[in-house]
Order: C-alpha cells, then structure tokens, then sequence
C-alpha cells in the first residue's frame, strides 16, 4: 500500500513532514494535534509499505505504532529499515506491558531513537518528535555530500563534524569554484580520492567524466601509454588506437593520485601538457588539445622529494597551485564514532543478524585508538567485525582492539580530578611522614575530609601499613 497524505496535510503549508507507519487508530486521537504543530502526515499502513513510502517523502521523523504481536513477528524487517536510513530517527509507539518482553527491549534499545507508551500523550510526543527531527538534521549536517544532494552519489560522501572537517568542506567548496590544479595531500588511508570526486561534484565539471589514476599502481612500461594512449602499430602488441587517460577526461577532471610516484622521464610530459595542454599519443605526432582540470594526490613529502631529485620542482608548482590537506584520522575529534556508525549502516547488508551496534568498550577503543591506517582501517575493522562478531553488540575484540596499546587515553574531567587528588594526598602523606594531621594541615582541609579522601582513594598512611 503506498503512502497517502491525509487532507489537511494537502491543503495546509507544513514545516516539516513525519511518516507514521501501522494502524491509524493508534495515532488518530493525536492527530489534529500533530498537524496543527506543523507535522505534515503520511502513512504507511504495513512495515512492508515503509520503504515505498520513504522512496516518495523525505521525513523529518518517523513513528511506529504496533501492538505487542506485530513488533515481535516485524522486529527484523523493522531493523533493516532503519538501518537503511541512519539520519532519520525513528520513534515506537506501543503498549506498556510490551516493554516487558526481553526481545522487544532490545529492539527498542538497539534501533529506536525514543519511544512513548500508549495511550499517546500528544504534549510529550510532540517535544519526542522535536527532538528527534533535530537530532537528525545535526546527523545529516555532518554528512558533507549525502546521497540526496544534486550531482551526489552513494560513492561521494565525505563524512564527519569536526572542526577540521568542517574547515575541509569549505576548502572544497572553495576550490571547486575555479579551474586551476589542486595538490592534495595527507597520510594514506585518509580520503583524498573523496576530495577530489567532491571537488569534481562541486564543480562547472561535474557532468563531465571523473577520471582517477593511480600513478603508483600502474607499470611503469605501461604508463606512458596509460596517460597518454598510443596510434596503432606505435609498438609491439599495439594492434590498435588507445585512447589515453587524460584525453578520456576532457571536458571533466582528472585525478593523478600518488604524484610522486611518477617517473622522472613522464613528469616532463606531464608538465608539456599542464603548460600548453596538448598531448601526443605514443607513436603520434598530433598534438591533441585537452580540457582537463587536474587534481593530484600524494602522501609523500614532495618538497623533500624534489630536494632527493625524484621529483621536478617546476612541476610541483604547476600541480601545487591550490592545496588542501587531508587530516588523520587521530586528529578528527569525535568523527570516530561517527564515521563507525556510517560504515555499519552502509554495509547493513553485510553484517549479521544478531548484530544491532557497537558495545560502550568498542565505541571508547575505537576514540582512543591511534588508527595508522586510517579511515581505511577503520572500514576494514568494522567490515570485518560486522561479519564475524556472533554477539548482540560489536566488542573491541570483534574489532582486534582489545589488546593494542593505547597512546591516546582520555580522561574525564572527574577522572582527572581524582588523579590530582590522589597524587596530592599520597605527596603531602609522604612530606609529613605519614602524619595526618600535618598532611591536613599542608592540603588546608580538615582531617575528618583527608580521611575521607584517603578512604575513597584506597590510600593507607605508611606509618600504618602491615
């Protein structure tokens, strides 16, 4: 059954939209109340219409009304639902005693945004729905290219809410303006293809072709004719014209990853065509114009590389004329979780059953780990977890965290207070030969406090120890 508006939603201008999916006498009492909050309605009267109805609606938030019997035999197709869409924040509506029941506690747990016990109470699920929509529009903010953006796709998005991230977005934003060669820099692993797709997205460009070469991954007999392509006959085994890498591109951007693996002998041919943009294929002797923007990559220091000799300083500067710098992962505060949550929604079809999120100890690990790989080990990790973890939550054992050092430990304000306390009683302790008294009197509290202290640190005075 497809989605229908109700009539007042039709005839009155609404700020935001909320899908309601199950009976409609569940919610009927509330709903006069709900449109004239500003919720424009549309139902689904199954689960099995949801995804029809979200295909032609983009809801603020979404409600769920089921007795107690559909929430157990639908739990499932409920999951993978909202698995499917990880900003929208769904809400249950269901009866008190269904609360009871294990299995639906931990549906409601692992897959609901909130939930409100019948009967509806409009005032309370109102400030549920206001929530709820907020939570995620802030979600969606922090997805740079979602896939319902124009000129988007599912294979360009650049996720995080970081400062640093947020400072990358307006970076992109403003080189994809202009026409002129941007270097891209940063340790492996940490996106910069997805920069540059969404440079090329953001651009005059983006519906001409995205062309990405790995310079390092490609032979180096067969490079020349990669980049440039070749006429028939220009050498054994070229049976017939090729059509090169950059002249595929024209009319769109090219993407030259790993830069300074480019030998020396074709970093000059390059730069001819960075200058004049033309290009001659292997064997020809046509120049061949080429509109083309450049974009390169690299996670290697070509400043130093030029100074070694393997890389050309005059086609540095062609390449370097704009430049953005892909942070490590380590350094992006609070992306961690986020980006885990991203990989575990987009590949919901990988994972298995049992498995609903992450457990509290898995989220902490993954935030205090150093990540060398990357966002790249961080998709591999949780991929990886998704399909072997035989248990309700991810744990950092599932991830292969659980046993490597940590040199990122982060501690609470109130953990680095009782650290600060801790050292200052064991030193005025040990300044004062174990004497109370004085110690209290040098820390300025009184004795009854310091021995208060003492016993919720577990601190014995050395005169009385065994």
């Amino acid at each position: 059954m497809a989605a229908k508006r109700s009539p007042r939603a039709q005839s009155t201008a609404v700020a935001r939209s909320l899908l309601y999916v199950g009976p409609r006498a569940i919610i009927a009492s509330s709903l006069a109340e709900l449109e004239s909050a500003g919720w424009g309605m549309s139902f689904a009267a199954h689960i099995d219409d949801a995804p029809g109805a979200l295909s032609k609606i983009r809801p603020a938030a979404a409600v769920i009304g089921f007795d107690e019997k559909d929430l157990l035999t639908s739990g499932q197709k409920i999951e993978s639902i909202i698995a499917h869409h990880p900003h929208l924040r769904w809400i249950a509506l269901l009866p008190r005693k269904a609360l009871e029941d294990t299995s639906i506690r931990k549906l409601i747990g692992s897959a609901f945004y909130d939930y409100h016990t019948q009967p509806i109470n409009t005032a309370r699920l109102l400030v549920i729905l206001g929530h709820a929509a907020g939570m995620a529009e802030i979600a969606e903010d922090a997805l740079y290219m979602a896939p319902h953006e124009p000129g988007a796709s599912k294979e360009v998005e650049m996720v995080g809410a970081s400062p640093v991230m947020q400072q990358i977005y307006q970076d992109i934003r403003k080189v994809a303006s202009t026409d002129a060669p941007v270097l891209i820099t940063g340790e492996s692993g940490t996106g910069k293809e997805l920069a540059a797709q969404a440079i090329h997205e953001r651009s005059s460009r983006k519906d001409g072709p995205f062309v990405a070469v790995n310079c390092g991954a490609l032979p180096a007999n067969l490079i020349h004719s990669e980049l440039f392509g070749h006429e028939k006959g220009s050498f054994t085994g070229a049976h017939e014209r090729k059509i090169g890498r950059i002249e595929s591109a024209s009319g769109g951007t090219l993407f030259l990853d790993e830069i300074g693996d480019l030998p020396l002998d074709l970093q000059v041919n390059l730069l001819r065509f960075l200058q004049e943009q033309t290009i001659q294929r292997v064997g020809g002797r046509e120049d061949i114009a080429v509109d083309v923007r450049v974009l390169a990559a690299t996670h290697v220091d070509l400043e130093k590389a030029i100074q070694l000799g393997n890389f050309r300083q005059d086609l540095y500067y062609r390449l370097n004329v704009l430049q953005i710098r892909m942070p490590p992962l380590r350094d992006r505060e609070g992306d961690i979780p986020l980006l885990a949550q991203y990989v575990f929604n987009r590949f919901a079809d990988e994972r298995g059953q049992r498995v609903k999120g992450f457990s509290e100890d898995a989220l902490q690990i993954m935030a205090n780990y150093d990540w060398p790989g990357n966002i790249r080990e961080l998709i591999n990790r949780v991929r990886r977890a998704m399909v072997m973890c035989d248990k309700f939550l991810i744990t950092a054992a599932d991830l292969g965290l659980e046993r490597r050092r940590n040199s990122r430990i982060r501690v609470s304000l109130n953990q680095a207070r009782d650290l600060a306390e801790r050292d200052a009683i064991r030193s005025a302790l040990a300044d004062n030969l174990g004497s109370v008294t004085r110690a209290a009197e040098q820390l300025q509290i009184s004795r009854v406090s310091l021995y208060r202290l003492m016993e919720k640190h577990g601190i014995t005075p050395p005169t009385q120890k065994s």
